[in-house]
């Protein structure tokens, strides 16, 4: 069973968000949050698999609550997914370099936001790849930390050419294919590059991959 807190301060978001998890067989809603402090602590309390987070809450925004729930040791296994009104909102990519796992735009349709949660779940972090990597193009120039090249120096040739991959959007599959190797060997290399390089998920990964210049805008593969 898949377990989802909800935060967001909108009480008609989370009752429409809650109707429709509840509702699958694999999904259940542990609880529900109306700002950014509320959410921090249900997520102590109840160490949910993934929290739809909204990013603009009263008391503690959504950008912070991420923050400190991704640089928590002890809530390691929490993903994160943000809720935005707008697609390229900065914010969003602020919080993919904080640890996030992924975005969805409110108004997305039913099926996009249950197919998101298992993915999340199922360890593939970015979520809408096509607007996402648009979004992390957009805003990766103007990173106060920029990743210097260095700190690719721990890849291997073959790790660096999969984080390249990732950073355009391909997936472990299209990666094997484009390699030719088996889909655990492009697995295995993309899990060695997030190690090496701290990465929490594929999704800081991408945002890496942009920042230290292995994947310049408009390479989208």
């Amino acid at each position: 069973m898949i377990r989802v807190l909800l935060a967001d301060d909108q009480v008609l978001v989370r009752a429409g968000f809650r109707a429709l998890l509840d509702a699958q067989p694999d999904i259940e809603v542990t609880g529900e949050a109306a700002d950014g402090e509320q959410a921090l602590e249900l997520v102590r309390q109840l160490c949910p698999d993934v929290v739809l987070m909204d990013i603009r809450m009263p008391e503690l925004d959504g950008l912070a609550a991420t923050r400190r729930i991704t640089d928590d040791p002890d809530l390691d296994a929490v993903k994160v997914v943000m809720l935005t009104t707008f697609e390229l909102d900065e914010y969003v990519f602020e919080a993919l370099r904080s640890g996030a796992s992924g975005f969805l735009v409110k108004d997305t349709e039913p099926d996009e936001l249950l197919r998101a949660v298992r993915a999340v779940v199922g360890g593939d972090a970015l979520l809408s790849p096509g607007v996402t990597r648009r979004l992390i193009a957009e805003f990766a120039s103007r990173s106060k930390e920029p990743v210097t090249a260095a700190s690719l120096s721990e890849l291997t040739e073959r790790e660096r050419e999969v984080m390249t991959l990732v950073g355009i959007g391909l997936s472990n599959e299209e990666i094997a294919r484009r390699l030719v190797v088996s889909p655990l060997t492009a697995k295995t290399h993309v899990s060695r590059a997030m190690v090496k390089l701290g990465a929490r998920d594929r999704a800081q990964l991408v945002v890496l991959a942009y920042e230290s210049g292995l994947v310049r805008p408009g390479w989208l593969g």
